[in-house]
């Protein structure tokens, strides 16, 4: 990280002494203030609720720009990975900082598939759940209590210890999920099979049983991996922030995960996509495509509790690149699966069509999100919703530890510690019990 030559002067109008403060260039993006020493200088905080509008690390992994609605991976565009490589090879990319070529693409993929079985003791652990619990309720736990079993890998400050942890994690996540989902609906477990992709290894994980053969769908597969290249990585969000801040304290790697699905569980985050499908149930059952008119009436009213879910984010001020790669997929799911005529989907086309013409939505900038599409993608798939945001995690797993190994990396990263702007009472003494 290098400093401008040009400082930021900070200035006070009640005639305090003037700041000079350094300036960063990033490769891309905004320039960045260095505030460090801001407190030692004037004994002041800054004050940044969301941290709308500061830089907590310095990061080579991700970078979004929100106002073109671009994303990129290590420098290269979403679309083209999307397109012209499978998750492990991002996978690869976000770890190492490159694409693999074909030695060390089948050296990586040949890792992970010798990684995708988990302890047998994992079986017993999640008899202690409720079948009707909440697949992210047991993947927190499922997730941290690898942790127990992988003493070995659990060192975050011993390189080797990290990397192996990347790569439990990531083999390990799909048959997690795929239990949890088997646990919930009682059926047995399906083991992990090495001759499969690992998109084809889950699908095969969810729904196939020991009465008979099942087949993977190469469409499916490919929808599949294609939803986990779009969901690896997202630059600082809130899941991601917390894997960081939770791993500053030196905490082990799944432990650090386990913080990150749990955060990932909100329906500001990764329970959008559960959020915008249960919307476009809501509006099927209240009457379809005609009735949407009278749920847009509602959106727009400031004293009704509804929402448009799906459309919008924190960081995109443009069409997500994302949504747009998801819309493509659902279209070729939903011709595979013959549901072309899918009343849902249509509701969906419908609803995207009149709220990026509406003046209402389109000056906010409110397009569709990848939640939006996804949604629909897992249902036609077959998976529940209440899985979604597990699906989610298992796929975000790889940005987190990416993420986590670099803040470990850096020789400046510190244990996170905010700061706050204090607004309780002053210091006062405690009085005898009979003169409260």
């Amino acid at each position: 990280m290098k400093a401008s030559d040009t400082k930021a002067t900070l200035s006070f109008s009640n005639g305090g002494q003037n700041v000079e403060l350094p300036i960063y260039k990033g490769t891309m993006g905004p320039d960045v203030i260095d505030i460090r020493k801001l407190y030692a200088q004037t004994g002041m905080f800054t004050y940044d609720p969301g941290f709308m509008s500061t830089a907590s690390c310095e990061s080579a992994i991700t970078y979004i720009d929100g106002d073109k609605g671009e994303l990129l991976y290590r420098g290269y565009p979403i679309e083209q990975l999307a397109t012209n490589c499978d998750f492990l090879e991002t996978c690869h990319l976000l770890l190492y900082g490159e694409l693999p070529n074909e030695g060390q693409k089948a050296g990586f993929t040949k890792l992970v598939t010798n990684h995708t079985m988990v302890n047998e003791q994992m079986q017993f652990f999640l008899r202690g759940f409720r079948r009707d619990a909440h697949p992210m309720a047991i993947m927190t736990g499922l997730v941290g209590a690898l942790s127990a079993f992988y003493h070995d890998s659990t060192d975050i400050n011993n390189p080797k210890h990290r990397e192996i942890a990347a790569i439990r994690l990531i083999a390990k996540m799909p048959t997690l999920v795929a239990m949890a989902y088997k646990y919930t609906i009682g059926q047995p477990y399906m083991y992990p099979k090495n001759n499969l992709s690992y998109a084809g290894n889950f699908l095969h994980m969810m729904f196939a049983t020991p009465c008979e053969e099942y087949k993977v769908s190469p469409v499916l597969e490919r929808a599949l991996d294609r939803i986990f290249i779009l969901h690896a990585d997202h630059e600082q969000n809130a899941s991601t922030s917390t894997v960081r801040l939770c791993g500053s304290s030196g905490t082990n790697p799944f432990a650090a995960i386990a913080a990150g699905v749990a955060c990932l569980w909100g329906p500001a985050h990764g329970g959008a996509n559960e959020a915008a499908l249960n919307m476009l149930y809501d509006i099927q059952k209240a009457g379809g495509v005609d009735k949407i008119g009278e749920f847009i009436k509602q959106v727009k009213d400031k004293n009704s509790n509804v929402k448009l879910m799906g459309f919008g984010h924190r960081v995109y001020k443009n069409y997500d690149p994302r949504a747009k790669l998801m819309q493509e997929t659902c279209r070729e799911v939903l011709g595979e699966l013959g549901l072309e005529n899918d009343p849902l989907f249509k509701l969906a086309m419908a609803l995207e069509k009149i709220a990026l013409e509406d003046e209402y939505f389109v000056s906010r900038k409110l397009y569709p999100n990848v939640d939006f599409y996804s949604g629909i993608v897992q249902r036609a798939i077959g998976i529940p919703v209440p899985l979604f945001t597990a699906i989610f995690a298992l796929a975000r797993t790889v940005g987190w530890i990416a993420q986590l190994n670099e803040m470990i990396g850096d020789p400046e990263y510190k244990i996170g510690r905010p700061r706050q702007l204090f607004e309780g009472s002053p210091k006062r003494d405690v009085q005898p019990l009979s003169r409260r």
